[in-house]
Formats: C-alpha cells, structure tokens, sequence
C-alpha cells in the first residue's frame, strides 16, 4: 500500500499498530466527517437534519453493496451483541428446539443463545476447537431436524479460523434452519456474498476492520430470516412513514429497517461512510491479498523464533488474523506487554498472542514486531 494511504492513518507516528481485531484507529477522512457534522450541529441545530438522513441511506447502500445485500436488507444496530440479541428474541421458539455454534465464539455470539436455553430451554450444541480449527464435520453433525439456526463467525477472534459459511449454509437450510454469522472480524478485509454464501442473518459492528469509531453497528436479514424473526425493539422510525406521528396503522418498515428504533449516532455514520468509501475504493480483494501477504510474511518469518502458529495457514481458513503461543512458556499477556513497551500493539487472547494488521501495515512493520519478540 503506498504512501498516501499510510498518511492517512496518524497511528503510524505513534505506534506499530497491529490490533485491528479489537479497535482500529480511524483514518483522518473519517474522524474529520465525524468532526464536521457535530460542528454542524454545534453551529446550526437541526437545521440541516435532512443531510443527515442522507448521508445515512448512502451509507447504508455502501454497506450493503459491500455484504451482497439490497439497501433495505440491512439496519444499523448499536453493536454485534444487538444485532444477535435481537434475533434470538425475536424467532418464535418450541418445545425441544436446538441451535449450533462454536464454544469459542466470541461472547456476543453466545450469550444470546445462553438466555434461550436457561428462559425458554432451548437446546445450545456447542462444537469444540480441534487443533486452532472448527472440525465442520462435527459441527455440522450437531445439526438435526430440531435445529432452528447455526451460529458462527465468519473468522474467529481467538484463533483467525476462517469458516466455509456457503457450505454451513448448505447444511442449516437441508433441515430449513438458519445460518446466523458473526461477520465482525472479516466485513471490510475479506469479501462476502450473503447472498451467494447462503447466509441468512448477518451482524457485526464498524470500529474494527471498517475503521470507524466504537457505537455503530449493523443487522441483515434474508427474506426467509425476516419472515421468521419479528423486530423486539421498536421506535418512531421502524415504520414507513416516521413523519406522521398520528398514524400508528402503518405496520412495519419494509426488510430490515423495522428494527432501527429511533435516531442513531449520525456523526458516526457520517464517519462510517468516509470509511467505506476508502475501502471500496482499494478494493477489497486488493485489501485480503495485502493481509494475507502479510501475514503469510509473519509467519514465515516466525519459523525459526520459539512460536507455535496457533492459526491455519491453509487456503479457505486462513484470514487476516494470526494467533501464537510461546514454545517456552512465556504468557500471552507478558508477550503483549514486552512489545507495548516498545511501541508494538497486538493482543492477549486467553493463552494466545494475537497479530492482525490492516490496508496500510507494511513487512517492514512486521520484521519490527518479529525482531522485538523475545
């Protein structure tokens, strides 16, 4: 990535960053849309809220486009954790159903199924980790005919495990279940096609590989998963015309857009636009080529220091995120503070170090990281 892409990201001054898994620093674009529309409204009140509103459907059209989706596919959400709460309250549960995931999804992927099976006694099959990996077989084999959704990450946070969501969504809709994904550690770094991957419900939040501040998020919904999921939480906007405040007849927004409940964080989304914008411009292929360059490079470079590559490397499973251990015993969480010492970010994840660049780190960043660790 050149230059003027790197020039974007002031974090470059500061830090090697290489925490993008957890919270990335926004480019300059997008931290200055956010500033200009709170001076917006800091100088002139709601006098240009029309924009606002337009800004948002441009964003949601670029959102959407970058997950395969139609515009009014996709509602914005506080966070992931809304966005699954939301389904999981919403789908209509019976006696004796059960739901799949993985046991090492990232807490928002289980604590709603937790509350259906400790309210409703909702059976939660949990497939394990096998080796850093989902063993799919098993997790496909968990699903039966009582199976009302499989939930998943399209990349998982703790070992940069990449699934294979058009075949888990192949195996949901044999028995007319629903394949629910996490897509918080891919969206903006690896492509997507909902549509094409047979996914019925999508969630995620922006402050990670979309780059932009922490409070916006968003939910899909197929068509076969809005016929299913009713919205929970509703507000002035969940109808077709917010603006008649009198008619309380109108039904539910069309798609997705019932489940956006009032006014949202409109200076954020006027940043989440700017970042949309510089990753569509990149290119997203172009994007998931540089990251897996970099971190086929990391690991490379790690084959003769005392690491175990938790994560696989193989084609189809490998992602933008690399996890590690220590062969000698030094603990993630001593690792991390060994290299935030030197200006390094990365991130302890239970007993793993974990690496994940973005669009503007370089190998010269990596060699920097590598050479620190002890």
């Amino acid at each position: 990535m050149n230059d003027a892409l790197r020039a974007l990201f002031p974090v470059i001054d500061r830090f090697n960053y290489l925490n993008h898994a957890a919270v990335s620093p926004p480019p300059a674009v997008t931290i200055a849309a956010v500033q200009r529309q709170l001076k917006d409204v800091s100088e002139n009140g709601s006098v240009n809220f029309r924009n606002w509103i337009a800004t948002k459907e441009r964003t949601r059209t670029l959102l959407a486009t970058m997950l395969g989706a139609r515009p009014e596919q996709v509602a914005f959400m506080r966070n992931t954790s809304d966005g699954l709460s939301t389904v999981a309250n919403g789908l209509r549960w019976q006696p004796g159903d059960n739901l799949v995931t993985f046991r090492n999804e990232f807490p928002s992927n289980i604590y709603p199924w937790l509350r259906l099976r400790d309210a409703l006694g909702v059976d939660v099959r949990m497939a394990e980790e096998r080796d850093g990996k989902i063993d799919l077989n098993e997790l496909i084999g968990l699903i039966d005919a009582k199976t009302r959704l499989v939930a998943i990450s399209q990349v998982q946070y703790a070992s940069g495990f990449r699934a294979d969501l058009e075949r888990l969504g192949r195996a949901a809709r044999a028995v007319d279940a629903l394949l629910v994904v996490d897509v918080i550690q891919a969206l903006g770094v690896i492509p997507i096609d909902v549509q094409a991957e047979l996914v019925d419900v999508a969630a995620g939040a922006c402050h990670k590989w979309l780059l932009t501040p922490e409070g916006v998020g968003f939910l899909y919904l197929s068509e076969r998963a809005r016929e299913r999921i009713q919205p929970t939480l509703v507000g002035w906007i969940s109808v077709p015309d917010p603006d008649d405040y009198a008619n309380f007849s109108q039904g539910w927004n069309c798609g997705t857009l019932a489940w956006e409940t009032g006014t949202g964080p409109a200076a954020l989304i006027h940043g989440l636009e700017q970042s949309l914008k510089l990753l569509s411009e990149t290119g997203i292929d172009r994007v998931q080529t540089h990251l897996e360059m970099l971190t086929d490079y990391l690991c490379e470079r790690l084959a003769n220091k005392p690491y175990r590559i938790v994560s696989s490397r193989l084609r189809g499973e490998k992602s933008q995120i690399v996890c590690i251990q220590h062969t000698s015993g030094l603990s993630a969480l001593n690792l991390y503070a060994h290299l935030k010492e030197r200006r390094i970010i990365t991130a302890p994840r239970g007993d793993r170090l974990r690496i994940s660049p973005h669009l503007y780190n370089t190998p010269e960043e990596i060699d920097v990281l590598v050479d620190a660790l002890p």
